[in-house]
């Protein structure tokens, strides 16, 4: 297949209903005839994009493949949310840079007036605050600039799926990125105040009061104290109860 292929080649473009009537009939059809008469299940793409050359080099990929149809183009926010709410394409690939608005905002947009788009990013950065800003924001995919054709083609396909995707760059992290875009877990024994968690994370590590009393520069008989309330609002018995306790919770091990 030539991802380079002219744009010439153009897409073939269905109305929202009639497409969707087309895809329930086409999977809901157990009837015979030739595969290459049947016709696919069509994907359509938005491409939002400030520069002509990567919208023309994306959408000539694109077209080329069957199954999936592009739409229409965008190349500044304002533009992308209108093409976006007119066509209600199955998929927005959308570049970080649409000048007057942030990439942020458009897709928190794009999330209210067309909920069942997913949006596939396509940045030329690739550091940890673009892609979690573009995950908490709802973006279904995160590519790079530059990736393979083939690369955003499959990102198209498993995002149009319902499943996530991102850049091999940003593959390896991806996991604390994803904990990082979701907010920090919480805190196991909700029921401690501020200060006593203080208190039982260090008893976690194996401090001795004195030890805390340091840390915290208080005297050993508010530590003593706040021991005791730590104690009793965990329904232990004991400091050996309460360490196994908090470890088993995760805590104490950094």
């Amino acid at each position: 297949m030539n991802h380079h292929a002219s744009i010439g080649n153009t897409a073939r473009i269905w109305p929202a209903e009639r497409r969707d009537q087309r895809r329930t009939a086409n999977l809901l059809s157990g009837q015979g005839g030739d595969e290459e008469d049947a016709d696919p299940v069509w994907v359509t793409v938005l491409l939002a994009d400030s520069q002509p050359a990567v919208r023309y080099r994306v959408r000539s990929a694109l077209e080329n493949v069957s199954g999936i149809a592009v739409i229409g183009e965008a190349a500044t926010a304002n533009a992308t949310i209108a093409e976006t709410f007119r066509h209600r394409p199955d998929v927005l690939i959308i570049d970080p840079q649409l000048g007057e608005s942030a990439t942020v905002d458009v897709i928190s947009r794009v999330s209210r007036v067309a909920p069942e788009t997913r949006v596939l990013v396509l940045s030329a950065a690739d550091d940890d605050t673009a892609v979690r800003s573009a995950i908490q924001a709802g973006a279904r995919g995160y590519l790079v600039k530059g990736a393979d054709l083939d690369q955003v083609i499959r990102g198209v396909q498993v995002v149009a799926a319902g499943e996530a995707i991102v850049g091999k760059a940003i593959a390896v992290r991806f996991s604390a990125l994803l904990r990082s875009a979701l907010g920090p877990e919480p805190y196991p024994f909700p029921q401690l105040t501020t200060r006593e968690r203080e208190v039982l994370d260090r008893i976690a590590a194996g401090k001795s009061n004195a030890a805390i009393a340091r840390d915290l520069a208080l005297a050993q008989k508010t530590i003593s104290n706040r021991v005791s309330a730590v104690f009793g609002k965990l329904g232990v018995a004991d400091r050996a109860q309460a360490i196994v306790l908090a470890r088993d919770a995760g805590l104490g091990r950094g």
